[in-house]
Order: C-alpha cells, then structure tokens, then sequence
C-alpha cells in the first residue's frame, strides 16, 4: 500500500524533509530514483531535452559505479544528482551504522547534498545520525549536512500491478504548483515511466509549466 498524494500529517511528522517547493510560480520537480539505468536513464534524458526540462536523480551508487558514462551525462546536461544509499536500502531493516556507511559510500560516487531515502524509509535515529556526523565533519566523503528530499506525488511507476494509463493520471491529477514528482528510471519502472513521461512533459508544458531541478536547497 502507498499514497499517491502526500498528506500533510505525514508532512507534518517529518517537517526538516523537504516535500514539496513552495512557489507561486508553474514550476514542477520531476525526480528519478534508482539509476543510473542502461536504457531508461538515456531515454528520460532524451525527452527532457526536448522540452529543455531539468530533473533531479536520485542514484544508487552500485549503479554510477556501473554506469558511469550515463552518470557524468545527467550532470554535463545540467540536472542534479542525489544520493540514494549504495544498495538501495531500506532502513527500517538496517542496522543504523550499517545504513550510514552505506550513504557514506554512495558519497564517495555522488557529490551532491541532496539524500533520498529508499523506499521513503529511514528511521528517525537513522536521520539524526546522518545530520549529526555531517556536521561534525565525521562523513568521510560529504562533510556537509544532507536535506532530505521526499515527495508530494508518487506516480507509482514501480507498481506492476497498474496499468500505464493509471500511472499517468496519478501525475495530471495530483500535481500543482511546486510538486516534486516520483518517477524511477528502473528496468521494474520502466513499462510505466516511458509510457508516462513523454505525456507528461507535454501536457504541462502545453499548460504553461516549467520542470526544473532541485537545487540550492
């Protein structure tokens, strides 16, 4: 079970996390989790470029170190980068220090500020830890602290159970003004995402939006 719409209870239990921008502006916040990927990355990258959109990606660090052509490729195109651990863990079932080694050495392939639990889970120790030792300079490979970026709307790409067209219409739907929006470039994701995205660059850029990356926060 998951929400295609963040709540603002679940917003209000976590507010240091950052779920949605707060602007007046038609801007949008698309984001790609689980990357870099051989064939979904390179296909959302060529159609954010044809509506000149910036996106956010969220990488696995097994995954750069895999890809690392497709890697330097979001960056020289101007979108921003995240750290998404090294295994893709879930830290409800990871052991704290094992889950803060683990970002640890996804920063050694990820210079970026930005952090992005897995399956939006970390515990609140887990958190702690992570701003405490980045302020403390005892991360290794990022001394700065982390801002943790959630979501307010979930496609649900990753569902195989849904149909293409239900992925779609989670998105038109639920976003608005300032929405950070879930996708994943993922061989699980990919029936929906391909079939999504290209719909959704078009529709709002017909409604007047702008996509933009996640950046200075």
């Amino acid at each position: 079970m998951y929400l295609i719409k963040t709540p603002w209870w679940l917003r209000a239990l976590y507010p240091s996390f950052v779920w949605k921008i707060d602007t007046d502006e038609k801007l949008l916040y698309l984001t790609f989790d689980d990357g870099p990927h051989e064939t979904a990355t390179p296909f959302v990258l060529d159609e954010l470029k044809k509506y000149n959109a910036k996106a956010s990606f969220f990488c696995i660090g097994n995954n750069v170190v895999k890809h690392r052509d497709i890697y330097e490729r979001i960056l020289a195109e101007g979108h921003a980068v995240g750290n998404h651990t090294f295994h893709h863990l879930n830290g409800w079932k990871t052991k704290d220090q094992d889950y803060i080694n683990d970002i640890n050495e996804a920063a050694k392939e990820i210079d970026s500020n930005l952090f992005r639990p897995p399956y939006g889970r970390i515990k609140r120790s887990q958190w702690s830890k992570v701003n405490g030792q980045t302020k403390q300079g005892l991360l290794t490979f990022h001394p700065s602290p982390f801002t943790a970026i959630m979501w307010d709307v979930l496609s649900g790409d990753f569902d195989k159970d849904i149909q293409p067209q239900k992925c779609l219409a989670n998105v038109l739907y639920h976003s608005k003004k300032g929405s950070i929006i879930v996708f994943h470039d993922s061989s699980k994701a990919w029936d929906r995402m391909s079939y999504c995205l290209p719909r959704v660059l078009k529709h709002f850029s017909g409604e007047g939006y702008q996509f933009k990356a996640l950046t200075g926060l």
